[in-house]
């Protein structure tokens, strides 16, 4: 199991001007009501939209429509947002996708030029706070293949709903003693689990913990950098590990893609550190349910940092 956010996939393949997927011509183009008027959109901001499809939708070129305003600051250009988002495709009348779905936390993005149409136009105008409407032919939203990712075939209709949650702020990790995080145990040299005796379980609220065992020398990790680490994973009070590496080579992680206390604890280290991580759930994976990580969990690794480019 590789350490990496659930709907990374699924996000990056949204956001992206250049897609490589390869479309389906299933959808014939649908030929019912226009944009807004084929379907019923309920609910509030940071809650998952009630969608109610009254019929097969139409659309071209992508339009947006501000459902709630919000009351916070206009988005900007460079902008690091918190964001929900809900898809539907127009034409078989069935949700795609939700960050919603599975207690999933709000997902951060960055107003560039790097955004596909459908979501580079919806923060057009935008307020923090809102909730806004997309609607858009699959050709217009995600370019001549669709998203079969998705289900969604080229010539099919797409309904993108986008709560704005906030403004992210990127945390920081708060250095502490290693006497206050779990023992690693070594085998032959390498750690093979940690031993929580006399460790508190964990607040479900805590912070990103960070204690550097060894300080690297090498080249500073950024954010956006892709690490190649050895690492141990595991949750509080287990008898072992739910992932690690150590027993196999190291992996190669774009910080990008893996959980956001993957990304922000290491950001600011040097190549060769060894470190330990203990990661709130809201920055590991929420509420998900996974294999041997029950839902809310808090963290624990061990990494050591190979390399970094």
């Amino acid at each position: 199991m590789l350490l990496r956010r659930a709907a990374t996939l699924t996000l990056s393949a949204l956001l992206l001007t250049s897609l490589t997927a390869c479309g389906d011509d299933a959808g014939e183009g649908a030929e019912g009501a226009e944009r807004l008027d084929s379907v019923t959109i309920e609910g509030e901001v940071g809650s998952a939209p009630k969608v109610t499809w009254e019929d097969q939708m139409s659309a071209d070129e992508v339009e947006v429509e501000t459902l709630i305003e919000g009351d916070g600051a206009d988005v900007a250009e460079g902008d690091v947002l918190s964001i929900h988002y809900w898809i539907g495709n127009g034409f078989t009348e069935r949700k795609s996708y939700s960050s919603y779905d599975e207690g999933g936390a709000p997902e951060q993005i960055t107003v560039d030029d790097q955004l596909t149409p459908v979501f580079a136009e919806a923060f057009d105008d935008a307020k923090i706070g809102s909730r806004v409407a997309v609607t858009a032919s699959a050709e217009e939203a995600f370019g001549q293949a669709g998203n079969t990712q998705l289900g969604i075939a080229p010539k099919d209709t797409v309904l993108v709903i986008i709560d704005v949650i906030e403004e992210y702020v990127p945390p920081a990790p708060v250095e502490t003693p290693a006497s206050k995080l779990p023992d690693p145990v070594f085998e032959k040299g390498e750690p093979v689990r940690f031993d929580f005796k006399g460790i508190a379980k964990p607040k479900p609220d805590g912070e990103l913990l960070r204690s550097v065992l060894k300080e690297g020398t090498g080249k500073l990790v950024t954010t956006e950098m892709t690490v190649t680490a050895n690492y141990l994973g595991q949750v509080y009070g287990a008898d072992g590990p739910f992932d690690e590496s150590y027993s196999k080579q190291p992996v190669p992680f774009a910080l990008t893609g893996v959980v956001g206390g993957w990304t922000y604890g290491l950001s600011g280290l040097k190549v060769g550190t060894r470190v330990l991580l203990q990661i709130p759930p809201d920055l590991g994976y929420g509420a998900q349910d996974k294999e041997n990580i029950p839902p809310n969990s808090t963290l624990y690794f061990i990494v050591d940092i190979i390399s970094a480019k």
